[in-house]
């Protein structure tokens, strides 16, 4: 499918790559994010990649209409590489029990042990497809199609905030207590999302990469204690 250009009112513009949750078609939405950054051009408010589009908001008085829409659908052509504007991160999660009270019926339904399920998790890496639903807030995947899941019947009304939770092919993390109907499997003590950090108060960005590592109960408390109490800032869960 050859990208397709949308005009949003007189000040935003989306270009779609695609009709479906892909790996490859975020990676050229991610391409064009970096590749448009790149021409800094004046006017540009606000860029939003998704799974396979990017959205532009611009200020019309800046910057021309058509001057924006020729650079995005030269830049749709940018090589695919990776982004120097991306962090590979590695979180750690505590799995089932009260922090996961969906991992058994997942394994069960899935035909797996408990913890072939949380290994699986653990082995590989979840890119961040998007930010949204909720402020700081990543769709995560892809997961092996055995783990794909539908949502639960009935959503929950409140799910911890910092829960890990999959549904269809993708994986989550909520950052705030919330409602919803996804699987949840695990909790991290890492918060995702921080006020006090004005210029980037999301934790993750699109594009961004993940690796989970399962901790203890004792662990996890531990860790969220020194969190709460500043001592431990977000650049300590980067991936080395």
């Amino acid at each position: 499918m050859m990208p397709c250009l949308l005009a949003l009112g007189d000040g935003a513009l989306t270009l779609e790559f695609g009709d479906r949750i892909d790996a490859g078609l975020n990676a050229q939405v991610m391409a064009t994010r970096d590749a448009l950054a790149a021409l800094h051009l004046i006017g540009i408010s606000d860029v939003v990649p998704t799974w396979r589009s990017l959205t532009v908001h611009f200020d019309p008085l800046q910057l021309d209409r058509e001057q924006l829409a020729a650079c995005l659908m030269q830049t749709a052509d940018a090589p695919l590489q990776e982004s120097a504007l991306t962090t590979r991160w590695q979180i750690p999660v505590v799995f089932g029990g009260e922090f996961g009270p969906d991992l058994g019926a997942v394994a069960r339904t899935t035909g797996h042990s408990e913890d072939a399920v949380v290994a699986t998790l653990c082995g590989i890496d979840l890119r961040v497809f998007l930010i949204g639903f909720l402020p700081g807030f990543p769709y995560l995947g892809e997961l092996p199609e055995w783990l794909h899941l539908p949502r639960q019947k009935t959503p929950r009304a409140a799910v911890p905030a910092n829960s890990l939770a999959i549904a269809g092919a993708q994986a989550a993390i909520y950052p705030w207590v919330s409602p919803g109907g996804w699987h949840l499997l695990g909790r991290t003590p890492v918060r995702l999302f921080d006020l006090a950090d004005a210029a980037s108060p999301a934790l993750f960005a699109p594009g961004d990469s993940l690796r989970i590592t399962s901790i203890s109960a004792a662990e996890y408390h531990r860790i969220a204690a020194a969190v709460a109490a500043g001592e431990i800032a977000p650049s300590h869960w980067r991936a080395p």
